[in-house]
């Protein structure tokens, strides 16, 4: 339950600003059709998550613990580092909409969006890092779900209420903890 809860907490608040929930405003302004962005997102990141969770589970067969622990630890302060780069979106990545419907747009553009980025390989590292890796693609998923459906639902009027900033710093925090914690190896006798 704790590596779904730290999934959940660490992509919720990484997502917070970031590329794909900007995204989740421009296709929640331009289409106003929040169930078919919704469903196209969850989608999107299921795949995409469960993609990233079995690379990090297979990762742990191909690679010594200790190398594991070296290679996550920068990893996760790489990530911290990262996340306080604000992400921008391009206009392109949205005009699917007129060639596939909402649902087929979102989840093309969540899809490729996701790829390579920061909460896909916060998900890559978890759940190299966890002995539980479905706990971590349900928890990121969750964490995905929880930044994104608000941004679909609320628009454009959240982002004005809420300090990125602040978010970023906070989820670099704990990015940067993860990372000190996984060098020094912290919570290796109970498998994470």
């Amino acid at each position: 339950m704790q590596t779904l809860l730290l999934s959940t907490g660490v992509v919720a608040l990484a997502e917070i600003g970031d590329k794909t929930q900007l995204l989740a405003f421009i296709l929640a302004t331009r289409f106003k059709k929040p169930v078919p962005i919704i469903l196209g997102i969850l989608c999107a990141t299921i795949i995409n998550h469960a993609l990233a969770g079995a690379v990090g589970a297979w990762i742990t067969t191909a690679i010594s613990p200790q190398a594991l622990r070296w290679i996550l630890g920068v990893s996760f302060i790489a990530m911290a580092v990262w996340t306080m780069i604000p992400d921008k979106i391009d206009e392109d990545e949205t005009q699917l909409g007129r060639k596939l419907g909402v649902f087929g747009a979102t989840l093309v553009t969540f899809f490729l969006a996701e790829m390579g980025d920061k909460t896909q390989l916060a998900t890559v590292a978890l759940a190299a890092k966890s002995a539980f890796p479905i706990e971590v693609v349900i928890g990121t998923t969750l964490g995905m779900m929880i930044a994104d459906v608000p941004a679909v639902i609320l628009g454009k009027k959240l982002g004005q209420r809420v300090s990125m900033k602040l978010v970023h710093t906070i989820a670099a925090c704990i990015f940067l903890a993860l990372g000190v914690a996984t060098l020094l190896g912290v919570g290796s006798e109970f498998g994470f």
